[in-house]
Order: structure tokens, then sequence, then C-alpha cells
């Protein structure tokens, strides 16, 4: 079973607009989408519509909107109960997939509502192969929470996958090697937030077909201690780096219409590959298939099985960076 923690749920809203964005002035919309959301819900999702046994973690008051959102999809999910409301996200898509995000930061957790979220974690845990963690932390939880976390559940044995940025990504890499998670799933920005590199000379490189440099960036969190780095690069595909070797997947020509979940999809695509045996290079495969399909959906869609390509992705051993 793959457990997944949402620790800053929401619930999202997307809207489709008819013309370019454009401040100031009286837009129409199109379609709109409610659906409930957070990193880790999507992968959950995800993972469930492919069959996958998932159970998604996250704060709610319970009868509230995103536990009903949740049971409406049957998703399988638990709710640690708070006082508070869970955070609106909202989204504009433009007719060329250009997708601008609107997040609010969330309902502060407490100390007492953290604990008990950290202790029913601890608990599914027990029976999970893999736990997720994903997306940013909520006010009231320190930045350092995920290396925490990460530390206890390596302690279990179960493997570790964390999602995330800014200072809860920054914050765990200065504990690497203790807290290093087993795989980690960083964008352009978040790798160069970890290795100083640029994240557009990143994505341009992989676009252009040399993705020697975002390897390369990824060799250097593998000496430190992370088992394997997923690093997702828009247009410019992903790259797999593990402690032997490197793979560069490069998705078909595709219509953007939303963004949303790309990330998260990808994420769930790789682990439904590993879940089945699948070697790291087809992992990779299904990872930038479930991506690029999650890209072509409207608003918050999130890719099933039907949705995905895997034959139309091209996957290339990356040289091995020194």
């Amino acid at each position: 079973m793959i457990v997944t923690l949402t620790a800053n749920p929401s619930v999202d809203r997307a809207v489709a607009i008819e013309l370019p964005l454009e401040r100031g002035t009286v837009i129409r919309a199109g379609a709109s989408f409610t659906e409930p959301g957070g990193k880790g819900i999507n992968v959950a999702r995800v993972l469930h519509a492919a069959g996958i046994a998932t159970t998604a973690l996250f704060p709610a008051a319970p009868g509230g909107p995103l536990p009903a959102a949740c049971a409406e999809l049957g998703l399988p999910f638990e709710v640690v109960p708070v006082a508070g409301g869970v955070r609106t996200n909202l989204t504009i898509s433009e007719p060329d997939g250009t997708t601008t995000k609107i997040n609010e930061p969330g309902e502060t957790l407490s100390d007492t509502a953290r604990a008990n979220l950290e202790q029913r974690l601890h608990d599914l845990a027990g029976s999970a192969d893999i736990v997720v963690l994903a997306g940013s932390l909520p006010p009231g939880v320190a930045s350092s929470w995920y290396a925490d976390l990460v530390r206890c559940l390596r302690q279990r044995g179960v493997t570790v996958v964390v999602d995330t940025s800014d200072r809860p990504l920054t914050d765990l890499a200065t504990e690497f090697p203790a807290a290093a998670p087993d795989l980690i799933k960083p964008n352009a920005d978040e790798l160069a937030q970890l290795t100083g590199a640029d994240p557009v000379e990143l994505e341009h490189a992989a676009a252009a077909g040399d993705p020697a440099p975002v390897a390369q960036a990824g060799r250097t969190l593998i000496d430190r201690g992370v088992g394997t780095v997923l690093a997702t690069l828009g247009a410019g595909g992903a790259v797999l780096v593990d402690a032997g070797q490197a793979w560069h997947a490069v998705p078909p020509p595709t219509i953007p219409r939303s963004t949303v979940g790309a990330g998260d999809s990808s994420l769930a695509g790789y682990l439904i590959g590993t879940v089945h045996g699948a070697p790291p290079a087809e992992a990779l495969r299904l990872a930038v298939a479930y991506g690029t399909a999650a890209a072509g959906l409207p608003g918050t869609g999130l890719p099933a099985p039907a949705d995905i390509r895997p034959g139309s992705v091209v996957v290339t051993r990356v040289r091995s960076p020194q």
C-alpha cells in the first residue's frame, strides 16, 4: 500500500478562460471545475485510478467539503479532525495552456493536530510499503517537519518519497544524509534550490536534448544520500538519476490545456511502474506518460490509465555524470 500525507490540503477550483488573461479587465469564464486538491491527494487519486492500493491522509473538518469530495470520488482516505476550514486554491487556464495559480496559505495547524497527524501517519506506515510526503506545510508547522518525519520513517524500513519546495525542501536538505528520502521529485526550480543550478538553463538544456546538466545536478543529491531523483522538466520531459545510471524521457508533442497536477501525476506514474516491478527506465516512461496526459486535460483533471500513451515517450540513457 502507498500512503500519501497532505498536511496542507485544499479544495481546488479551476476556471478556463476564452481569451488570454489581461489584468484590469472583465474576463469571460468558460468551463469550471472543483476537485479535492493538494499534492498528496492528487498522487493518491492517480494511484487509485490505476488500481494501486492507497490511502490519502490529511487534516480537515469531518463532514467538510474536502472529505465529501474525496468520498464522492471513491478515494480511500483518512482524516485527522481539525476545527478550521480547508484552503481554496484557484487556477486560471488560458487557451494556450498557460496556467496561473492563486494558492491560499491554509489554516494554521495546531501542535495537537500536528501531533495527531504524525501519529496517524506512523500508524498507517506500519502496513505501508511506500509513504509519500507531499506539498507545502500549513502555518503553525515548522519547516523542518519533513526532515523529522523522514528520519523516523526510515527507521521503520518504509520507502519514503518527498515532493515539496521552498523552506521545507531546503530544510530537509540540510539534514542529508540522515533525512535523505529514498526518492525525491523536484521540478527545475526545486532542483536549483537544492543544488545552486540555474533552473531556466536546466529546463532549456533538457528541452534541447541535453539532459546532462540535470543529471549532474541530480547526481549531487545522490552523493548526499538520496536514493533516486526524479526531476520533472515540463516540455523537457524528465530525468531519472539513481546510484548507478541516469535516463531522460522525452514526451510526445502535446497541446497543453492545464499544467495543474502534471508533476503529481508524473510522480504517481513512476510509483505505478515501481509497484508493478518495472525497471527504472520503464517507470520513468510511465512518469512522463502520466504527466503529459495530465497537461492535456482541462482544469484540475487527473489522468487514468486510458489517458496515457507510454509508447509515445522516448527514453534514452544519459551518459553517467561524474
